[in-house]
């Protein structure tokens, strides 16, 4: 199978500015997704899709191709990761190239591993997948979550079968971690959603499953390169 890494990295980020380049351990946030994507050694192409020539030079200084900017209509607030890919893939079509898979590398998610992508990648060949998700094990319970009311009450705020339950007897609950996702082409240029056929979780530790969107998660993401990587 040929394989694209597609990054998407735009410069106009809201929470924290120019997060995908700031610095995390002296490296640049988008840096280590493309990092691991060539450590991998299954990438054909990894790709970075950008608005901005800044960071499409730092981009190509750790090994990635930025072949043509993002489109305006890509870059905006209600763009999402799935519009960049289906530009990028299109693009890509139209000058000739195509590939079998791509997997979508959040540069939000600077702790996978190449290792984390390899296992995924054989996942996907095995189980003859359209589609894998990197998921982690949930902080909480979504059973012990629910709405609130304008005054505050937590009468019924928990249903009677669970006020008395210890935690370690719940079900445990699984979220998707932003991390990876390997898609067939073909599947899902033909889909709007990739989870409806032969799509299967990897299931992630959550010390690789950061996805830093605020100034506290750079902090946990220093201290778990610092203790764990």
């Amino acid at each position: 199978m040929s394989n694209i890494a597609i990054i998407p990295a735009r410069s106009g980020s809201k929470g924290l500015r120019h997060k995908n380049i700031r610095l995390l351990n002296n490296l640049p946030l988008m840096a280590y997704s493309i990092i691991a994507a060539k450590e991998s050694g299954l990438f054909d192409e990894i790709l970075v899709s950008t608005d901005s020539m800044d960071y499409a030079r730092i981009a190509i200084t750790y090994g990635a191709s930025v072949p043509f900017p993002r489109s305006a209509e890509a870059s905006t607030d209600l763009a999402s990761s799935w519009d960049v890919v289906t530009e990028v893939l299109t693009k890509l079509r139209d000058f000739g190239s195509s590939f079998d898979t791509f997997a979508l590398l959040q540069p939000t998610s600077p702790l996978r591993k190449c290792q984390d992508l390899q296992k995924a990648y054989d996942m996907f060949v095995e189980r003859g997948a359209n589609a894998i998700v990197g998921v982690c094990e949930a902080t909480h319970s979504p059973l012990w979550c629910n709405t609130l009311p304008d005054d505050l009450s937590l009468k019924g705020f928990l249903p009677e079968n669970i006020v008395r339950l210890p935690r370690q007897s719940l079900s445990k609950y699984y979220t998707i971690n932003g991390s990876l996702y390997i898609v067939r082409t073909d599947y899902f240029l033909a889909n709007s959603d990739i989870y409806r056929e032969k799509a299967y979780a990897f299931i992630m530790p959550k010390e690789r499953s950061i996805d830093i969107d605020d100034e506290l998660d750079f902090i946990i993401a220093e201290a778990i390169l610092r203790k764990f990587m």
